[in-house]
């Protein structure tokens, strides 16, 4: 059995590293956000270094010349590791160490370990530990004697700490078994699609990239309890509750994990049945911190990522969150959304206009019926009273006389 760490005991002190491609790009911007997610995986960042090239060197990612520099920081800095701004392959992995004499990490690493701190959920926590299993199964070879036993500090935190060994066979055995546990999850997930389908349910998914102001937003409309910090992936499990409208119907709605750019394939596919609630919805929220300088960039790689799991034909509100927080003046309109709504979720400032937008949009999609019920099927206007929208009822000596909208399916109810 694998020596079980205290990770939280060791406060790291890390240089972050990172390959700027073409002039003009976001490596500055993503170094930035990189350093973010270092101080919420509880490491101190105390240097940045950019390299100039053409391509990654695919030895030692920056060049040897480069190694001498990074060398002389660590020194410098008393620093006990480095953290790359892309992932590494194994290769650079061990070459990098050998050269550098310190642990090596990348930004997967640093991605992976923060899930792995906020899983709370049992699907959240195999989820987690496939993603980490994959990742290092792949990487064997490259983790040399910082990485290649777990020792403490970021990087290695993980549910399964006391299983992981550096042994192929057993990780391989360890995959199959939490792929076959998260099988049953994914299915429970699907029986329970199923069952809103048949109840008709309109599900409300809330997307957008980390550190928006999802959970915040999911709060003040339902009260939820939800975790808020202003941390980068503050909450990781999704979590669903009721919405009432004005109208009387029922929706749910659903937080969803935050994305982020270079967000790793081995958390997309570790975290599809998840990610996957915004492919299943009937609207979705796009949340996007209207304050943040990055926001067309956050924007576009919300949507990519939507794209990337096949969610499409949907209708969007896209709510520019945190307006309180703007200096500047422009136009706040997103091309790809149905409607576009300036807001502050945590004074509940905007949610008049967000609500009549949902309810707008759920009434495009119902037929209107006119239609006299007897008193024995006063069930049915129940049903309708939570799935659709009761415009009216007149009782009468043979019934009760409603006029409402309604889901198409629930025309010859």
């Amino acid at each position: 059995m694998g020596e079980i760490y205290k990770n939280d005991q060791l406060i790291e002190k890390v240089i972050l590293v990172g390959v700027c491609l073409q002039e003009g790009d976001d490596t500055k911007d993503s170094l930035e956000e990189l350093e973010e997610l270092c101080e919420t995986a509880g490491a101190q960042v105390c240097a940045t270094i950019i390299q100039n090239r053409d391509g990654f060197h695919p030895g030692t990612y920056v060049g040897t010349g480069k190694l001498l520099e990074i060398k002389e920081a660590i020194a410098q800095y008393q620093a006990t590791g480095i953290v790359c701004d892309d992932e590494l392959s194994p290769a650079q992995l061990k070459n990098m160490e050998q050269e550098l004499e310190c642990k090596i990490m990348d930004r997967t690493m640093i991605i992976l370990d923060i899930f792995a701190k906020r899983a709370t959920t049992s699907e959240g926590k195999i989820q987690v530990e496939l993603a980490q299993l994959k990742y290092r199964s792949a990487r064997l070879i490259g983790f040399g004697k910082s990485m290649s036993r777990l020792g403490a500090g970021i990087g290695t935190r993980g549910p399964g700490e006391n299983k992981l060994e550096t042994d192929r066979r057993i990780i391989k055995d360890r995959i199959a078994q939490l792929r076959q546990e998260l099988n049953e999850v994914v299915r429970h997930r699907e029986v329970t699609r199923s069952q809103r389908e048949k109840k008709n349910a309109t599900v409300v998914a809330i997307v957008g990239y980390t550190n928006a102001g999802k959970s915040t937003l999911l709060n003040r409309l339902t009260d939820a309890g939800v975790l808020e910090e202003d941390q980068l992936f503050a909450t990781l499990d999704p979590t669903t509750r009721n919405l009432k409208l004005e109208s009387g119907q029922e929706i749910l709605l659903t937080d969803t994990v935050g994305f982020i750019r270079k967000l790793p394939h081995h958390l997309i596919e570790a975290f599809r049945s998840t990610l996957e609630e915004a492919k299943y919805a009937d609207i979705i929220l796009h949340v996007v911190d209207a304050s943040n300088p990055q926001k067309d960039k956050h924007m576009h790689i919300v949507y990519d990522t939507l794209a990337q799991l096949g969610v499409k034909d949907k209708k969007i509100i896209t709510l520019f969150n945190k307006m309180d927080r703007v200096t500047t003046q422009e136009e706040w309109n997103d091309v790809k959304a149905d409607w576009s709504i300036c807001m502050q979720a945590k004074n509940r400032i905007g949610f008049e206009e967000l609500l009549d937008g949902i309810e707008s949009i759920l009434r495009e999609r119902k037929v209107l019926i006119e239609r006299l019920f007897s008193y024995d099927e006063a069930g049915k206007i129940q049903e309708i009273r939570k799935n659709g929208e009761l415009l009216s009822e007149e009782y009468r000596e043979d019934g009760i006389f409603v006029r409402a909208y309604v889901e198409p399916s629930m025309y010859h109810i």
